[in-house]
């Protein structure tokens, strides 16, 4: 086991610097002067004082030396827990907004993915054994899971924001209150969370109930399953069996899929107005603010790579044949 999990831990660090190199390139490729952006936001009028804005930002930001050093400092800063002041919001540095940002972003997207997988996996192996329940639910699954997370997220704020309002549009809370623990405030801030979570909750479900599905039926065509059946073992236990079996590759599935859900939670973010990380990468590109950009990214690879970490050592946990093939390897 130790072997296997070493293993893993060499991927997941070659793939880190390999996500942080392209992280740290992306932003720089991006058309636009971060300086020229700040010196043009000062409203300067007089060219020797733009020059010599230009200049300072130029050093104190490090744009004067060749990219091989901007790339080696970016490693040593990185290392030391420094990402680097934000030019969007100078001279807040790019820690600080992102972990302003940050709970809202993982209170969006943690419900939306495991409600979204527990209730998908027990709707489809549901659907699975009621052929009334399949023929008339599963096209809808089908449009759900082909639906683009952001036209899902215009369709909801338009229908239940817009026209029903029903919810607020915008913003992670309203304007007019500050953050505090109050009735007021955890109301108003879940009344702007819900159709950001039901836009991506939606879109999940349909397809993770699809693939239980597919898979339960599969499993209770398998050879075990009839033998069970033909030694007499009730249906429910074969069923136990089936599920057990068909949810292997799902929890596979949740590895695969979670930078596609990330990218789907950053666009909805942008679209309801919601200030997570998805805002900030907005206004980063906006105002070509390349730190706070590479700063987010860098969060989300992090995140990505720790959640498929642990979905390795879940899929280790529950399935014995994985267990056994550690053990006879070593």
């Amino acid at each position: 086991m130790g072997r296997y999990f070493g293993r893993k831990l060499a991927i997941y660090a070659l793939t880190f610097v390999v996500a942080v190199t392209i992280n740290w390139l992306i932003p720089r490729f991006m058309p636009g002067d971060p300086v020229r952006a700040m010196v043009a936001r000062a409203g300067l009028q007089d060219a020797s004082g733009v020059a010599a804005m230009r200049e300072y930002y130029t050093n104190l930001f490090g744009f004067d030396l060749p990219w091989w050093q901007q790339y080696l400092n970016f490693w040593g800063e990185l290392f030391s827990g420094n990402f680097g002041v934000s030019l969007w919001a100078y001279p807040k540095s790019v820690s600080t907004i992102i972990f302003e940002a940050l709970p809202y972003t993982l209170g969006l997207l943690l419900p939306a993915i495991l409600l979204s997988w527990w209730a998908g996996n027990r709707f489809g192996a549901y659907a699975a054994r009621k052929k009334v329940l399949d023929n008339t639910v599963l096209p809808v699954w089908y449009v759900l899971t082909a639906t683009p997370y952001m036209w899902l997220a215009i369709l909801l704020a338009w229908a239940l924001g817009k026209v029903a309002g029903l919810f607020p549009v915008g913003r992670s809370f309203s304007a007019s209150l500050e953050p505090s623990i109050s009735w007021l405030f955890v109301t108003d801030l879940i009344s702007h969370w819900f159709l950001p979570f039901l836009s991506l909750f939606l879109v999940m479900f349909g397809g993770w109930a699809i693939g239980m599905r597919n898979m339960v039926i599969y499993e209770l065509e398998a050879d075990y399953a009839h033998y069970l059946g033909a030694l007499g073992a009730p249906q429910k236990l074969v069923r136990r069996y089936a599920f057990r079996n068909a949810v292997l590759p799902q929890v596979t599935g949740l590895a695969l899929q979670l930078g596609v859900i990330v990218g789907g939670a950053v666009v909805t973010e942008i679209v309801f107005d919601y200030r997570g990380l998805g805002y900030l990468v907005l206004e980063a590109i906006k105002t070509s603010d390349l730190f706070l950009l590479q700063g987010v990214f860098l969060f989300i690879v992090i995140g990505v790579l720790l959640a498929n970490f642990v979905i390795d050592i879940v899929y280790v946990l529950v399935d014995p044949r994985t267990r056994v093939g550690m053990g006879s390897g070593s």
